[in-house]
């Protein structure tokens, strides 16, 4: 049986971190698995092989710094980071070997910076692993058909994982964070947040995709398509830890996670700006495929539509381009900066009633305005003020008694 390990960069950016690591990886060997590790570039901006800092030295160059040449440059990072693993576990005497992705047969498309698995060959890493050799590879990158190294966006090495542990039938994955696991809310906000023991691959992708940063909603997606087993946890060998599942092929483990709570979890988005869009003369806004043509390329959030005006939530650093292309319509723009989305999420809350009672009421109370929501079968979201938020969340947690997840 073979076991995917991914760690992300905080979990290699020291000695003492990497060995932690290693550890880890000797766990799954002494219980009689294979081990394909997937790894991160180490730390985070400012540190010598952090992604980011390796764009920074690109654009102190040159801020135009092409696509293709960037995805080579950045990809590095996972590369020391692999073979710098190989070498810790070496040291230890266990045989180990390091890949690139595309050596790893991740084949991708040619959409620089943000290119999509087409598909994994994963014989190579395969036939390795049946030499009981320790396979790690570099994550969040692949190779195009045309021999270019492209790179898979951000949380490019979870996809990795996720791709790698559905090609080689995994066991289950194991993602390695800096956090004991998926919690009830950013532990940084609410101070009595919780590990989820168990989350259903629907929730995990929204909470994910609303501002939670464990894991990439893309390599959550791959992980359900697969019904592969997920956990995400720390370092700590005994640390509490979140086990992603719900699937057909496994055991469902949700009819005995009748918790009575409709609600698993808070997250945010912060930085968003409403823009309000209405036709100057006061008459109806005559197409509103035309302002949703013109805005194609943008991320449209929170979408209101009505007959004389439509209103949506983007990001405040899209602002300024989104008006320009709006007023060249002819159309009167207004735009309410310093918002922050709150959501809540719950496999528990569909067909539940008293749940947006509860949101809206909780807000209300803490006299917190409310410019737009949305919901689905398992979210909620809400418009707030940003300088709000803190407040709003803590509140949301309180009110559906998070604090008492176990």
């Amino acid at each position: 049986m073979i076991v995917v390990q991914k760690f992300g960069g905080t979990c290699l950016d020291s000695q003492e971190k990497r060995q932690a690591a290693c550890e880890r990886i000797k766990d799954a060997l002494s219980a009689g698995y294979k081990v394909c590790a997937v790894v991160s570039a180490m730390g985070r901006k400012g540190e010598p092989y952090a992604t980011d800092t390796l764009i920074s030295l690109a654009r102190g160059v040159s801020r135009d710094v092409a696509p293709r040449e960037l995805d080579l440059l950045v990809s590095c990072g996972e590369v020391i980071s692999a073979v710098l693993m190989v070498q810790e576990l070496r040291k230890r005497g266990i045989t180990a070997m390091a890949l690139s992705g595309g050596q790893a047969g991740i084949i991708t498309d040619m959409c620089f910076g943000n290119a999509n698995i087409l598909t994994v060959n994963p014989g190579h890493v395969r036939r390795h692993l049946d030499e009981r050799k320790v396979v790690v590879v570099a994550g969040f990158q692949g190779r195009a058909d045309s021999g270019d190294i492209t790179t898979l966006g951000r949380g490019g090495s979870d996809t990795t994982a996720m791709a790698l542990g559905a090609a080689l039938d995994a066991a289950y994955v194991e993602i390695y964070t800096d956090v004991q696991g998926i919690m009830t809310a950013d532990p940084h906000v609410v101070a009595s947040a919780k590990t989820i023991p168990l989350v259903s691959y629907e929730e995990v992708s929204q909470l994910a995709w609303e501002g939670a940063k464990v894991i990439h909603p893309r390599a959550v997606e791959i992980a359900q398509r697969a019904q592969v087993p997920v956990w995400i946890r720390s370092l700590q060998k005994d640390s509490r830890k979140t086990l992603l599942s719900g699937g057909e092929k496994h055991d469902n483990p949700w009819r005995t996670w009748e918790s009575g709570k409709p609600v698993t979890g808070i997250t945010y988005r912060d930085g968003l700006s409403q823009v309000i869009v209405k036709n100057p003369t006061g008459g109806d806004l005559e197409s509103h495929e035309s302002v949703f043509a013109v805005l194609r390329d943008k991320a449209l959030d929170l979408i209101n539509v009505f007959p004389d005006r439509l209103s949506f939530v983007i990001p405040r650093e899209d602002v300024p381009e989104t008006r320009r292309r709006l007023e060249g319509l002819d159309l009167a723009v207004d735009v309410r900066d310093g918002q922050s989305k709150v959501t809540v999420v719950g496999y528990g809350m569909h067909g539940r009633p008293g749940v947006m009672d509860t949101v809206v009421g909780t807000l209300s109370r803490k006299k917190i305005r409310v410019y737009a929501s949305s919901d689905s079968n398992i979210t909620i979201s809400c418009l707030i003020d940003q300088e709000s938020l803190m407040e709003a969340v803590n509140a949301l947690h309180e009110a559906f008694h998070l604090a008492s997840q176990s």
